[in-house]
């Protein structure tokens, strides 16, 4: 099986970097926030989601030029060349495209992993040089936060809820997290049963009172921030 090398193919011009060793190890991150909800009468907070967080690509990059190295028949660089010249098409990609006014969108590529993203961040370590003073080593930390069109987010969030307005009456005793929980399946989810019923202490609901159950995602008609 030929060796393969990974790529940063900058998408807005298709003009690709390639590595010139492939990275030992990279690492994919993915985290979400949450709020706390403090509810009266329970010993902690209720946790809310409120959204995730980008996904992102950590990798380092080692290029050295001490040696001439091929890819192939591809010459890559002559011995002692400035390393400078092969990092530079890697840091460039953090570089403002003017037609767009903004960086361009990247796709990494090597061994079956296709990330597309930006280029968030590029830390250049020189760690070898000439008695004159070229650096003829570096190592690339690298950072690439994931993107995605809103088309994208769409087609992969599946939001499941009642697809109508409805009426409860409280019973004795409930509290809106409860009556989100038997309704939306999720205790969290309460606050677009207090925007939507106007409820101005939605700790204290009383025995008989009327509430507004609106669909998910319900959006707050007076800030506009969207539950989902």
């Amino acid at each position: 099986m030929a060796l393969e090398f990974a790529t940063l193919t900058n998408l807005d011009t298709g003009d690709r970097a390639e590595a010139l060793f492939n990275p030992n190890e990279y690492s994919l991150n993915k985290d979400n926030n949450y709020a706390q909800v403090a509810v009266p009468g329970l010993g902690s907070p209720l946790l809310q989601f409120v959204h995730g967080n980008l996904r992102t690509l950590d990798m380092e990059l080692f290029f050295d030029s001490y040696e001439q190295h091929r890819h192939g028949s591809r010459v890559l660089n002559q011995a002692q060349d400035d390393v400078r010249k092969l990092t530079q098409p890697v840091v460039d990609l953090l570089a403002i495209n003017p037609d767009t006014h903004a960086p361009p969108k990247v796709l990494f590529n090597w061994g079956g992993l296709a990330f597309k993203g930006v280029l968030a961040k590029v830390s250049q370590r020189f760690t070898m040089f000439l008695d004159n003073g070229i650096p003829i080593r570096a190592r690339l930390s690298v950072t690439v936060n994931e993107y995605k069109t809103a088309a994208e987010e769409a087609k992969e969030v599946k939001r499941q809820t009642a697809d109508f307005t409805r009426a409860y009456r409280v019973a004795d005793g409930e509290t809106v997290s409860a009556i989100a929980g038997q309704i939306y399946r999720d205790a969290t989810k309460w606050r677009p049963i207090a925007i939507a019923s106007r409820l101005e202490d939605p700790r204290r609901l009383p025995t008989g009172l009327l509430l507004t159950i609106p669909p998910l995602p319900y959006r707050d008609p007076d800030n506009g921030q969207v539950y989902a």
